[in-house]
């Protein structure tokens, strides 16, 4: 059983708004539910400045519909997670349905990280663009991310580690169904980026950039539920996403040293792409238009090289480790909190949709101690 205190008024208010909005109510429709005199009241609720009763909060079960939990249990996600998912032909009911799912692996870390020591960001890192910034505005800024935060030679190695030590962000590697490549997921305290792991990891990198770009900018430029995933073209939010995330990924420095790229033969230009590709983790593909977008590759001769050529940056086979389900610090986290009695095994393994067995196996994966109650 988790120990939880005191209820949270401000999550109590979201839910109750979110509740209110879902089945057609008005402020003035609650206000006359509870026997308020009037909808400030409801309003006061809402926003967290006043905290209901726990008269008001049964009134709210029996005349709403909704369970206890729904109100109390910290481990959901209701109103206020604000999800951008990358994805090919997936319908918005299937996304909302991988919402469902991720909201309380992401809703349990807020909870139980501050709990063992990992507290959240108590500020947000922002980057200076908006909408009608410029496509070499977006370059140049992720050349400086992969700069400051000392990324070296090939900067997709060391992103994750940025993002989860230095922005406090939390990532996350899941199995989504087909079609998900990956998710942005904002909160008022939590910034977090779901990956499906299963992707080659070359996308799997370069969607990790790409959202990135989106909490970095979302108060400035909130990005859509929904974006096909695209390697070029799209509207100018993605469009901006992508010249940064390819500039993190693949700094200018680490390219023009290669030679010059325009004067290869066909299939001396596919080999050097393949071989800078392997080395930087990323696609061939996406190295192909960094160059265009670098003016060292004519957009013609780009668009003339075989699919099939660059396909797995031409490997032959494809022998790729998949990484282990979630992260090593939301792992940490889960075993500490268990090891603290703030949450049973039993109850974790519900919300990460696994087998009480199956957790020994998760934290062996991240080489986490086991916790004893498992």
């Amino acid at each position: 059983m988790l120990v939880w205190g005191l209820m949270d008024t401000y999550l109590i208010g979201v839910r109750l708004k979110a509740l209110r909005a879902e089945q057609g109510l008005s402020q003035n429709d609650l206000a006359q539910l509870f026997g308020f005199k009037d909808r400030q009241t409801v309003s006061a609720i809402e926003t967290g400045t006043r905290r209901m009763t726990a008269t008001e909060l049964m009134l709210a079960v029996e005349k709403l519909g909704a369970p206890l939990e729904y109100f109390t249990d910290p481990f959901r996600l209701v109103g206020e997670g604000r999800f951008s998912w990358r994805q090919t032909g997936v319908g918005v009911d299937q996304l909302g349905e991988y919402e469902r799912d991720a909201g309380p692996w992401i809703s349990a870390y807020r909870a139980l990280a501050p709990k063992v020591g990992h507290d959240l960001p108590l500020m947000r890192r922002t980057l200076g663009l908006t909408r009608n910034s410029r496509f070499e505005d977006a370059m140049a800024a992720g050349e400086r991310f992969a700069t400051e935060f000392d990324l070296g030679e090939a900067p997709a190695t060391g992103l994750i580690e940025v993002m989860e030590r230095e922005l406090g962000m939390l990532v996350l590697m899941v199995d989504a169904q087909q079609g998900i490549s990956g998710a942005a997921c904002r909160l008022p305290e939590l910034d977090t980026v779901i990956i499906q792991r299963r992707e080659v990891e070359g996308r799997r990198n370069f969607g990790l950039a790409h959202e990135l770009f989106h909490i970095l900018t979302w108060d400035a430029m909130p990005p859509e539920r929904s974006e096909e995933v695209r390697e070029t073209g799209g509207n100018r939010v993605e469009q901006l996403a992508n010249n940064f995330a390819a500039a993190v990924l693949m700094p200018a420095s680490s390219l023009k040293q290669k030679g010059d790229w325009s004067r290869l033969a066909e299939e001396d230009l596919i080999a050097q792409l393949n071989a800078v590709a392997d080395k930087l983790r990323v696609t061939s593909s996406a190295l192909r238009w960094r160059l265009v977008s670098l003016g060292e590759l004519k957009p013609a001769v780009a668009r003339s090289l075989p699919e099939a050529a660059l396909l797995y940056n031409e490997r032959k086979v494809v022998h790729e480790v998949t990484p282990a389900l979630f992260s090593r610090r939301f792992v940490e986290v889960l075993a500490l909190a268990i090891e603290a009695g703030y949450v049973s095994a039993r109850r974790l393994a519900g919300v990460l949709s696994l087998a009480v067995e199956d957790l020994a196996d998760l934290f062996a994966a991240h080489r986490v101690a086991h916790p004893v109650d498992l």
